[in-house]
């Protein structure tokens, strides 16, 4: 096998930065997702990374870093100009140029930065979210929720020990106007990749127990605007506009915002400031109710002056409007027994011609029955004598053939059966001629 000529590794390495130092590997913007950056010494190392539409998978990647000659000028700027931190999982448009060192090996030195490019990729992944919540016909559900008279039972979402909800706590428990609540903390974490799905926990916490809250709170205290980049997530969004309850978003700074400010029902600028509006809210209600109570006072006082000065004016008129009443009276009494006086003589002269009139009644009814006990004797005088038994006593006979009175000789036939009637009985008889 012949002898292989060989080049040292160094060797390989010169050569290639000579193919590389070339024109078009200098001073070329290109567009790239952070990853892994990491001050050391005031220099910056990270990596670049370029990945597929789905953002699944990564398609380029290179090592980067600014050195500390511009790291300065470069970060100030591009965190002045965002406010957000320079730091991993952000979109940046950086203008590099190819390297080749020796020891190290292939990478590229980062000499500028463009932060509208990250202003506008942090706009339109924002406004994304918001179209789809729009789209979904959630994105003002919570903003439209009606809060109670008085929100006093407050569910706190924050870092446990966390400076901004410390911050909250002494505001709201200590405000001037001795105003109580019942608050209580849900702890999630409120920073990192980790963010949206522990908020989403106590979310779901809270909404087992929504009787028990009338509001949430959502707080975190100042810092790095990069940390903010885990609020701007979909799902998060979409939990808060749909939750059954009004929701309050303190977090970071005035000048900080982020979806979820959208889609809340009240963004206030810092936890303080939420506790603050939550205080302002309530010391309202308060206001409304001192001033009921006072219109309440002021009426009721009105009233009682008013009836004092009329029983005033009664206590004046009632003895004689007694006086008068009682003459009134007295008078009303003397006719009334005047006019009784009348009626006793009315009623002693009618009773008079009622006793005459019953004796007359009586006498008509005496004679009335004699003359008619008469009339009713000589009827029966005059029957007696009219009687078919009168005239048979008198010798007379009735003859009947087959139960008729016979009155002519001519009704009767040889062998008629006849009855004669007389007075003390009948005689049958046979007729012969």
């Amino acid at each position: 096998m012949p002898e292989q000529q060989a080049i040292t590794l160094e060797q390989l390495n010169q050569q290639i930065r000579s193919l590389i130092t070339c024109a078009d590997t200098q001073n070329v913007w290109v567009t790239a997702e952070l990853s892994d950056v990491a001050p050391r010494g005031g220099h910056y190392y990270m990596e670049l990374l370029q990945k597929d539409d789905d953002g699944r998978n990564i398609i380029a990647r290179s090592r980067a870093m600014i050195w500390a000659n511009r790291a300065s000028s470069i970060i100030s700027k591009f965190e002045h100009a965002t406010n957000q931190r320079f730091a991993t999982g952000i979109k940046v448009m950086v203008c590099v140029s190819a390297s080749m060192h020796p020891v190290y090996g292939l990478s590229v030195v980062i000499s500028d930065i463009n932060p509208e490019f990250t202003l506008g990729d942090l706009m339109r992944r924002r406004q994304e979210i918001l179209n789809q919540l729009q789209q979904d016909g959630v994105i003002n559900d919570n903003r439209q929720l009606q809060w109670p008279a008085v929100a006093q039972r407050i569910a706190i979402i924050s870092a446990q020990g966390a400076a901004g909800y410390g911050d909250f706590i002494n505001q709201l428990f200590g405000n001037n106007q001795h105003l109580r609540f019942n608050a209580r903390l849900f702890p999630a974490i409120m920073q990192g990749e980790r963010s949206p799905e522990s908020i989403i926990n106590a979310l779901n916490t809270i909404a087992q127990e929504q009787d028990e809250w009338d509001c949430v709170v959502i707080i975190r205290g100042g810092g790095a605007s990069a940390d903010l980049a885990s609020f701007e997530h979909y799902e998060l969004a979409l939990n808060i506009a749909q939750f059954p309850l009004p929701v309050v978003i303190g977090i970071g700074h005035e000048r900080d915002i982020t979806v979820l400010d959208f889609v809340a029902n009240m963004r206030v600028k810092t936890p303080t400031a939420a506790a603050q509006w939550l205080i302002s809210k309530n010391a309202a209600v308060l206001d409304q109710l001192q001033q009921t109570a006072t219109n309440i006072t002021l009426a009721v006082t009105e009233r009682i002056n008013g009836c004092k000065t009329q029983l005033s004016h009664i206590e004046g008129i009632i003895p004689s409007v007694a006086r008068i009443a009682i003459e009134r009276s007295k008078n009303s009494l003397q006719r009334n027994m005047l006019s009784l006086s009348a009626v006793s003589n009315r009623i002693v002269a009618s009773r008079a011609r009622l006793d005459n009139i019953a004796l007359m009644l009586r006498n008509n009814a005496t004679s009335l029955t004699m003359r008619a006990s008469d009339s009713l004797a000589a009827t029966s005088r005059l029957l007696n004598a009219l009687s078919p038994q009168a005239t048979l006593n008198r010798g007379y006979s009735i003859t009947r053939i087959n139960g008729k009175a016979v009155t002519a000789a001519t009704q009767l036939n040889p062998g008629d059966v006849i009855t004669t009637q007389l007075a003390d009985g009948q005689v049958t008889s046979t007729i012969n001629q």
